[in-house]
């Protein structure tokens, strides 16, 4: 099981990192390097990945754990990424600027599917709604922007279990409650585990009845160039109009549309 509790104080931007732009050039390669890795690294990984040596490494990864960019697990041997740097990628997917290319994305998409499309974003151990654009149909359920849904019974949610790294999946799945939405809500841990492999293996998230009774829904992922997942892009829509065989027909469309908003989330950090 992971620390989840941060080391650091809002609001506070200590100079430990940023006295010398050397230094904070390799802390942002160490942090990069976290975040591409398929599983936790350790300080003997990360020397080899960086080509950096031990004692330099070791300051500036007990800096950032300090910040609450980094996490080390139970074992305190391996580090992963921390509250404070996911807040930076919810930052990208909340600026105004992506907002507004996602929102077009999204129009466009609902125009050729009839049904509601939401941006999604891993948000601790919860999925955030980060925009959505709404079917024209009077049958519709309705969630605002910065609402947060659970992991285990949403599309977009079993899809960010299913991407993340073995060990990571398996240290969150320790501490997440299995609360039932539904009658068809998975809280089995083992039967979980089963379904996201299964997710894993297709890279499409389903969620057939488990969050609201009476709709279904389908998420794709959102990827960086490396191939990580950095958002979901959803549908769903009420069993009344559609039946989730219905939405999986949508998956090629929900894939062409995250593939353009993987490459507007691109092209704005290459300018930040």
């Amino acid at each position: 099981m992971v620390r989840i509790e941060p080391k650091y104080r809002e609001g506070v931007v200590e100079p430990v990192i940023g006295e010398n732009p050397d230094r904070s050039l390799r802390a942002l390669l160490l942090l990069e390097a976290v975040a591409n890795a398929d599983a936790p690294l350790s300080l003997a990984q990360l020397c080899d990945r960086l080509e950096a040596p031990k004692a330099t490494l070791l300051r500036m990864l007990v800096a950032l754990e300090r910040l609450g960019y980094l996490l080390r697990e139970v074992d305190e041997k391996t580090y992963l990424l921390g509250p404070r740097a996911s807040r930076l990628g919810l930052s990208l997917l909340r600026n105004e600027v992506v907002l507004q290319r996602s929102r077009l994305i999204l129009q466009t998409l609902v125009l050729q599917l009839g049904e509601t499309c939401n941006l999604t974003a891993l948000d601790g151990d919860s999925v955030i709604y980060i925009d959505r654009v709404e079917t024209r149909e009077p049958l519709r359920l309705h969630v605002e922007p910065g609402t947060h849904v659970p992991l285990h019974c949403t599309a977009s949610g079993k899809l960010f279990l299913a991407e993340m790294p073995a060990e990571t999946r398996r240290a969150m799945l320790k501490h997440l409650e299995l609360t039932p939405q539904t009658d068809r809500s998975i809280t089995d841990g083992d039967l979980l585990e089963t379904e996201l492999e299964r997710i894993r293996a297709r890279g499409v998230g389903i969620d057939s009845e488990e969050f609201v009774r009476g709709m279904v829904a389908v998420a794709v992922p959102i990827r960086s160039a490396e191939g990580h997942c950095l958002a979901a892009l959803a549908c769903h829509a009420p069993t009344a109009r559609k039946s989730l065989n219905d939405l999986i027909e949508y998956i090629p469309q929900l894939q062409a549309a995250a593939a353009q908003l993987a490459l507007s989330l691109a092209w704005e950090s290459s300018r930040g």
